[in-house]
């Protein structure tokens, strides 16, 4: 499994609340997560499958957006 991390504006609960149809569908339930503590506002994906390029795709299409942190 891998860990992915990136800066998001995925920013209070309403957004994490409309985000989580799509997210859970293609992400995996308990597959990601926002920190809305951060200021970043950090969303952790773990998966075996995905990519960073394929998880930015995915958030767009939630409605937000997604760049890779180092």
């Amino acid at each position: 499994m891998n860990t992915l991390k990136f800066k998001t504006n995925i920013k209070c609960t309403g957004c994490i609340s409309k985000a989580s149809p799509i997210l859970n569908e293609k992400l995996g339930e308990d597959q990601w997560d926002v920190d809305l503590m951060n200021l970043k506002k950090t969303l952790t994906v773990t998966t075996s499958v995905l990519n960073e390029a394929e998880v930015i795709e995915i958030v767009k299409e939630s409605g937000f957006t997604a760049e890779p942190l180092d």
